[in-house]
């Protein structure tokens, strides 16, 4: 064999081998490219994508009242401006239109139902729904409950939409990670991950006391309330709400649990139906403390127990002490009625109850209020009878009033009574409820009967009067 074959030959199997090292290499790094880029799709990355599509950005316009008040400059409570404008200058208001930003997630595919916070369409015109894929819809209000922060909204379409996996919030974690979905500030389907931080969080609003809240590390601003909480399988376990003003990097959410039972409800009934116990409570008061011998610094006592009440065949008694109701320590009436609104008909509660200088343990099977109660309740605490007004009414010089309920009897010494409400007035309004008939009346006792006070709007001849009613 010649040199220059020797040669050739050994040029090509050099040129071989050098392909077969370079296909090897790139087949190298071609899996170690695809084993990093599978190693970036984590957990948090595969939850966000099945999930998105079930999360909506929710719109809602409003209009809103402009006044200038001439008499500004007089100091006037800011309340009797509206009346002095009203009256003297009515010409002048103008309305604006307003929106509201905020989020949802689909809990129910089939029949287009969407679960977001009451705060989010409060003020609410149009309410407009976008879906991930940009289609829009017009959404009706299923049901409100402003008390726990939640709305159930539907919306109408043929085909079939994705719902969410739901969680469950009573084996939650402190520590472990969560994420969050929403359109904070217009910015659609943002994603924040955080951790839990605290569980059964208590937290003040302006107007109310909130509940049981998850507390995470993960901001939650305008725009991201009504948008999910997902644990890391994404799986829902909570609804994200922005209603703490003076957080920054705290982030509250309505545990799944407790949402449940509010959109059963709602659902049922269009609202949440409160539970009834039968009991009436107030704060206690050293006088009663030295009465009792009472040797604890909190607590609220029982004043009444309603006859046949889910309380009175617990066994509970006038002047037992409540002490707890399962994890959260009484210290006042308020106490015991704010969680009472998140109590649903149905839930028992666990009472820690002082009797008598010991300690026992209750469970009350609340119930729904028979409603064939109510106008006996509505007169014992409002101190009146009623009636819807027609044709056959008592005519009492009534002028105008072709709705609501008028009042055919004031009890002697209540406390309408003793301000001076008369039969023949009519009632508009219970606390913000409208009163048609009496039907409207006996669900705003039953609604308001945890109350101490409430502001009736109340009719007398062509005259509308708001008054504030101390309730036995």
């Amino acid at each position: 064999m010649t040199n220059k074959k020797i040669q050739s030959n050994a040029f090509f199997l050099k040129t071989i081998l050098s392909g077969i090292i370079t296909g090897f290499i790139i087949i190298y790094f071609h899996s170690s490219l695809s084993a990093t880029e599978n190693n970036r799709e984590n957990a948090v990355v595969k939850a966000v994508r099945k999930i998105s599509p079930t999360v909506v950005n929710i719109s809602s316009e409003y209009e809103v009242l402009r006044r200038t008040n001439p008499f500004s400059s007089l100091g006037l409570d800011p309340f009797f401006d509206s009346f002095f404008y009203d009256f003297l200058n009515p010409g002048n208001n103008h309305r604006e239109k307003r929106n509201s930003l905020g989020s949802g997630v689909i809990i129910d595919g089939h029949r287009g139902l969407i679960l977001t916070n009451a705060h989010v369409i409060e003020k609410t015109g149009t309410i407009q729904v976008s879906l991930n894929d940009k289609h829009e819809f017009e959404a009706q209000i299923v049901g409100v409950d402003p008390d726990s922060d939640l709305a159930l909204l539907k919306i109408d379409t043929q085909n079939q939409l994705p719902s969410v996996d739901m969680g469950d919030s009573s084996d939650i974690m402190i520590g472990e990670t969560v994420i969050a979905i929403g359109n904070p500030f217009g910015f659609s389907h943002t994603v924040t991950t955080g951790v839990v931080s605290a569980l059964n969080r208590d937290i003040k609003s302006d107007e109310r006391i909130f509940r049981d809240f998850i507390q995470i590390d993960a901001s939650i601003n305008p725009g991201n309330s009504g948008g999910p909480l997902l644990n890391i399988n994404g799986e829902l376990i909570g609804i994200n709400t922005a209603i703490y003003a003076k957080a920054q990097g705290i982030g509250f959410a309505i545990p799944i649990n407790r949402a449940k039972r509010i959109v059963s409800d709602l659902i049922q009934y269009g609202k949440v139906v409160p539970a009834w116990v039968g009991l009436t409570v107030q704060d206690l008061n050293d006088h009663l403390i030295r009465y009792l011998n009472y040797d604890k610094s909190y607590g609220v006592i029982v004043t009444h127990v309603e006859p046949d009440s889910p309380a009175q065949r617990a066994g509970m008694k006038e002047q037992d002490i409540i002490l707890s109701i399962g994890d959260h320590k009484l210290t006042q009436q308020e106490d015991y009625q704010s969680l009472m609104k998140g109590t649903s008909a149905g839930d028992p509660l666990n009472l820690l109850v002082w009797r008598q200088g010991r300690s026992y343990s209750l469970i009350i099977r609340t119930k729904h209020y028979p409603m064939e109660r109510s106008l006996d309740l509505g007169y014992h605490r409002f101190g009146i009878k009623v009636t819807t007004i027609s044709h056959k009414s008592p005519n009492y010089n009534l002028t105008h009033a072709n709705s609501g309920v008028i009042i055919l009897k004031v009890r002697s010494g209540s406390y309408l009574d003793k301000i001076g409400v008369k039969p023949g007035d009519v009632i508009h309004q219970v606390d913000g409820i409208s009163i048609l008939d009496v039907e409207d009346y006996k669900s705003a006792v039953v609604k308001t009967r945890m109350k101490s006070t409430v502001i009736i709007l109340l009719q007398r001849m062509d005259q509308l009067y708001h008054i504030s009613v101390k309730l036995s």
